[in-house]
């Protein structure tokens, strides 16, 4: 398992690029909330997608398209991938939630 500073600094990454992207989009349409471990991206529907730290397991969790999705960082890729083996990555994943949702697309900086 990785070590927790190792861990902090890649979520402290992915948090600051989901933020950006979703500063990006107009309010009215995405609403983002940061607080702590946990990103809150809110439709003006109502719905949500949510981001949150899991620190026991060193995993990021996402809820959203009714299902949660526990995504764990792959060292030899450098991207955070589903622990189930579906293929799915954390910042496709949140864009298809947010794309859901809102109508809105994230574009993620470089």
């Amino acid at each position: 398992m990785m070590d927790e500073a190792r861990y902090n600094q890649l979520v402290a990454a992915v948090f600051k690029r989901l933020l950006a992207a979703a500063d990006a989009i107009d309010p009215d349409v995405l609403e983002a909330d940061s607080t702590g471990d946990m990103l809150t991206l809110t439709a003006p529907s109502r719905e949500k997608c949510i981001v949150n730290t899991q620190r026991a397991v060193r995993q990021i969790w996402v809820a959203g398209k009714s299902q949660g999705i526990h995504f764990s960082y792959d060292e030899a890729t450098g991207t955070w991938k589903d622990d189930k083996g579906r293929g799915l990555e954390l910042f496709s994943f949140v864009a298809d939630v947010v794309r859901d949702i809102s109508g809105a697309e994230l574009a993620y900086p470089g």
